[in-house]
Protein backbone atom coordinates (compact mmCIF):
# COMPACT_ATOMS: atom_id res chain seq x y z
CA UNK A 1 0.00 0.00 0.00
CA UNK A 2 1.22 3.76 -0.88
CA UNK A 3 2.87 5.81 1.86
CA UNK A 4 -0.07 8.70 2.79
CA UNK A 5 1.14 11.36 5.14
CA UNK A 6 -1.86 12.77 5.74
CA UNK A 7 -4.39 11.40 7.99
CA UNK A 8 -7.62 9.39 6.42
CA UNK A 9 -10.82 10.13 6.43
CA UNK A 10 -13.31 7.11 4.99
CA UNK A 11 -16.85 8.10 2.93
CA UNK A 12 -19.27 5.56 4.15
CA UNK A 13 -19.99 2.35 6.11
CA UNK A 14 -21.20 -0.68 4.24
CA UNK A 15 -19.56 -3.66 3.04
CA UNK A 16 -17.16 -1.73 0.80
CA UNK A 17 -15.70 0.66 3.45
CA UNK A 18 -15.52 -2.39 5.94
CA UNK A 19 -13.08 -4.05 3.41
CA UNK A 20 -11.28 -0.98 2.66
CA UNK A 21 -10.78 -0.15 6.42
CA UNK A 22 -9.29 -3.79 7.60
CA UNK A 23 -6.43 -3.09 5.02
CA UNK A 24 -5.89 0.44 6.08
CA UNK A 25 -5.78 -0.66 9.71
CA UNK A 26 -3.72 -3.29 9.09
CA UNK A 27 -0.91 -1.04 7.24
CA UNK A 28 -1.56 1.36 10.43
CA UNK A 29 -2.74 4.41 8.80
CA UNK A 30 -4.04 6.97 11.10
CA UNK A 31 -7.60 6.97 10.71
CA UNK A 32 -9.86 10.06 11.89
CA UNK A 33 -12.98 8.53 11.61
CA UNK A 34 -15.83 7.52 9.59
CA UNK A 35 -18.27 9.79 7.90
CA UNK A 36 -21.59 8.63 6.98
CA UNK A 37 -25.31 9.59 7.50
CA UNK A 38 -26.38 5.87 8.33
CA UNK A 39 -24.87 6.07 11.90
CA UNK A 40 -25.18 7.91 15.02
CA UNK A 41 -22.38 10.14 15.52
CA UNK A 42 -20.15 8.69 18.22
CA UNK A 43 -20.69 5.45 17.23
CA UNK A 44 -17.72 2.98 16.69
CA UNK A 45 -17.31 1.31 13.88
CA UNK A 46 -14.78 -1.17 13.39
CA UNK A 47 -12.82 0.55 16.34
CA UNK A 48 -13.14 3.61 14.47
CA UNK A 49 -15.05 6.73 15.73
CA UNK A 50 -18.61 7.92 13.25
CA UNK A 51 -18.20 11.27 13.30
CA UNK A 52 -21.57 12.35 11.73
CA UNK A 53 -23.00 12.58 7.99
CA UNK A 54 -21.13 13.97 5.11
CA UNK A 55 -20.79 17.53 6.64
CA UNK A 56 -18.41 16.22 9.17
CA UNK A 57 -15.88 16.19 6.11
CA UNK A 58 -15.96 20.05 6.07
CA UNK A 59 -14.73 20.53 9.72
CA UNK A 60 -11.35 19.52 8.41
CA UNK A 61 -9.18 21.27 6.48
CA UNK A 62 -8.70 19.94 2.76
CA UNK A 63 -4.79 20.48 2.98
CA UNK A 64 -4.71 17.85 6.23
CA UNK A 65 -6.59 15.22 5.31
CA UNK A 66 -6.93 12.61 2.66
CA UNK A 67 -10.61 11.47 1.81
CA UNK A 68 -11.09 7.55 0.96
CA UNK A 69 -14.09 6.65 -0.88
CA UNK A 70 -16.03 4.00 0.57
CA UNK A 71 -18.93 3.87 -1.12
CA UNK A 72 -19.63 0.57 -2.97
CA UNK A 73 -20.03 0.71 -7.11
CA UNK A 74 -22.76 -0.92 -8.63
CA UNK A 75 -24.68 -0.46 -12.23
CA UNK A 76 -26.86 2.74 -12.46
CA UNK A 77 -25.88 3.85 -9.11
CA UNK A 78 -24.16 7.47 -9.13
CA UNK A 79 -23.80 7.66 -4.95
CA UNK A 80 -19.85 7.19 -5.09
CA UNK A 81 -19.38 9.27 -8.26
CA UNK A 82 -21.01 12.09 -7.29
CA UNK A 83 -19.62 12.34 -3.75
CA UNK A 84 -16.24 11.99 -5.35
CA UNK A 85 -16.82 15.16 -7.58
CA UNK A 86 -18.57 17.23 -4.97
CA UNK A 87 -15.87 16.56 -2.43
CA UNK A 88 -13.14 17.79 -5.15
CA UNK A 89 -15.13 20.76 -6.23
CA UNK A 90 -14.52 21.76 -2.46
CA UNK A 91 -10.79 20.58 -2.94
CA UNK A 92 -10.55 17.71 -0.99
CA UNK A 93 -8.27 15.11 -2.27
CA UNK A 94 -8.62 10.97 -2.11
CA UNK A 95 -6.45 8.50 -1.16
CA UNK A 96 -5.46 5.60 -3.23
CA UNK A 97 -5.31 1.72 -1.39
CA UNK A 98 -3.28 -0.90 -2.62
CA UNK A 99 -3.75 -3.98 -0.61
CA UNK A 100 -0.31 -5.66 0.66
CA UNK A 101 -1.75 -8.98 -0.15
CA UNK A 102 -1.97 -7.47 -3.99
CA UNK A 103 0.77 -7.82 -6.46
CA UNK A 104 1.48 -5.50 -8.84
CA UNK A 105 4.24 -4.58 -11.09
CA UNK A 106 6.43 -1.92 -10.82
CA UNK A 107 5.57 0.42 -13.77
CA UNK A 108 2.03 0.17 -13.52
CA UNK A 109 0.18 3.85 -13.60
CA UNK A 110 -2.28 4.64 -11.24
CA UNK A 111 -4.49 7.92 -10.71
CA UNK A 112 -5.86 9.64 -8.01
CA UNK A 113 -8.48 7.50 -5.59
CA UNK A 114 -7.71 4.04 -7.17
CA UNK A 115 -8.53 0.93 -5.07
CA UNK A 116 -6.99 -2.25 -5.53
CA UNK A 117 -8.16 -4.98 -3.58
CA UNK A 118 -6.57 -8.47 -1.70
CA UNK A 119 -5.20 -10.76 -3.99
CA UNK A 120 -4.91 -8.34 -7.12
CA UNK A 121 -2.94 -9.45 -9.92
CA UNK A 122 -1.77 -6.54 -12.20
CA UNK A 123 1.13 -7.22 -14.85
CA UNK A 124 3.66 -4.87 -16.35
CA UNK A 125 2.15 -1.97 -18.80
CA UNK A 126 -0.90 -1.11 -17.40
CA UNK A 127 -2.55 1.86 -16.36
CA UNK A 128 -5.78 2.67 -14.02
CA UNK A 129 -7.79 5.82 -14.03
CA UNK A 130 -8.81 8.26 -11.38
CA UNK A 131 -11.65 6.53 -8.55
CA UNK A 132 -11.64 2.89 -10.35
CA UNK A 133 -11.93 -0.26 -7.96
CA UNK A 134 -9.74 -3.40 -8.79
CA UNK A 135 -11.92 -6.09 -6.31
CA UNK A 136 -10.45 -8.94 -4.55
CA UNK A 137 -9.00 -11.65 -6.63
CA UNK A 138 -8.63 -9.76 -9.93
CA UNK A 139 -6.39 -10.24 -12.62
CA UNK A 140 -5.45 -7.78 -15.51
CA UNK A 141 -2.54 -8.83 -17.59
CA UNK A 142 0.29 -6.84 -19.01
CA UNK A 143 -0.54 -3.53 -21.45
CA UNK A 144 -4.20 -2.95 -20.14
CA UNK A 145 -5.64 0.27 -20.11
CA UNK A 146 -8.75 1.14 -17.46
CA UNK A 147 -10.42 4.42 -17.60
CA UNK A 148 -11.86 6.60 -14.80
CA UNK A 149 -14.90 5.27 -11.92
CA UNK A 150 -14.99 2.16 -13.29
CA UNK A 151 -15.20 -1.26 -11.14
CA UNK A 152 -14.17 -4.48 -11.82
CA UNK A 153 -15.80 -6.46 -9.67
CA UNK A 154 -14.49 -10.08 -7.58
CA UNK A 155 -12.28 -12.58 -9.69
CA UNK A 156 -12.94 -10.54 -13.05
CA UNK A 157 -10.40 -11.70 -15.49
CA UNK A 158 -8.60 -9.55 -18.15
CA UNK A 159 -6.22 -10.83 -21.14
CA UNK A 160 -3.41 -8.51 -22.49
CA UNK A 161 -4.42 -5.66 -24.12
CA UNK A 162 -7.72 -5.18 -23.10
CA UNK A 163 -9.13 -1.06 -23.27
CA UNK A 164 -11.59 -0.37 -20.71
CA UNK A 165 -13.44 3.22 -21.41
CA UNK A 166 -14.97 5.09 -18.11
CA UNK A 167 -18.05 4.73 -15.97
CA UNK A 168 -17.50 0.25 -16.88
CA UNK A 169 -18.72 -2.47 -14.90
CA UNK A 170 -17.90 -5.82 -15.10
CA UNK A 171 -19.21 -8.25 -12.85
CA UNK A 172 -17.62 -10.86 -11.00
CA UNK A 173 -16.03 -14.02 -12.83
CA UNK A 174 -16.25 -12.01 -15.63
CA UNK A 175 -13.84 -12.58 -18.39
CA UNK A 176 -12.20 -10.44 -21.20
CA UNK A 177 -10.28 -12.31 -23.79
CA UNK A 178 -7.20 -10.25 -25.25
CA UNK A 179 -7.29 -7.12 -27.11
CA UNK A 180 -10.52 -6.33 -26.71
CA UNK A 181 -12.27 -2.72 -26.16
CA UNK A 182 -14.96 -2.15 -23.79
CA UNK A 183 -16.38 1.16 -24.42
CA UNK A 184 -17.21 4.10 -22.00
CA UNK A 185 -20.88 3.18 -19.54
CA UNK A 186 -20.77 -0.35 -20.71
CA UNK A 187 -22.08 -3.01 -18.14
CA UNK A 188 -20.42 -6.64 -18.74
CA UNK A 189 -22.56 -9.11 -16.53
CA UNK A 190 -21.58 -11.55 -13.61
CA UNK A 191 -19.93 -15.02 -15.48
CA UNK A 192 -19.81 -13.63 -19.05
CA UNK A 193 -16.91 -14.17 -21.55
CA UNK A 194 -16.64 -11.20 -23.83
CA UNK A 195 -15.29 -12.59 -27.07
CA UNK A 196 -15.08 -9.24 -28.94
CA UNK A 197 -15.75 -5.77 -28.83
CA UNK A 198 -18.15 -3.70 -26.79
CA UNK A 199 -19.58 -0.24 -27.61
CA UNK A 200 -20.44 2.63 -25.26
CA UNK A 201 -23.52 2.17 -23.47
CA UNK A 202 -24.77 -1.16 -23.24
CA UNK A 203 -25.25 -4.54 -21.68
CA UNK A 204 -23.29 -7.69 -22.05
CA UNK A 205 -25.18 -10.79 -20.70
CA UNK A 206 -24.18 -14.21 -21.47
CA UNK A 207 -27.07 -17.01 -21.90
CA UNK A 208 -28.25 -17.85 -18.30
CA UNK A 209 -27.33 -21.42 -17.78
CA UNK A 210 -30.50 -23.95 -18.67
CA UNK A 211 -31.32 -27.50 -18.47
CA UNK A 212 -30.38 -29.90 -21.32
CA UNK A 213 -31.61 -32.71 -19.84
CA UNK A 214 -33.23 -34.81 -16.97
CA UNK A 215 -30.70 -37.21 -15.59
CA UNK A 216 -32.35 -41.05 -14.94
CA UNK A 217 -31.74 -42.92 -11.65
Amino acid sequence: MREELLPLLILGAGGHAKVLLEALLREQHKILGVVTPDLDSGTDYLGVTVLGSDEAVFEYDPQEVLLINGIGSLPGKQRRWDLSVSMRQRGYQFGSIIHPNSSIATDVLFAEGVQLMAGTIIQPGCSIGRDSIINTGTQIDHDTIIGDQSHLAPGVTLSGEVQIGNNVHIGTGAKVIQGITIGEGSVIAAGTTVYRDVPSGVMVRQQVSTVIKELKD
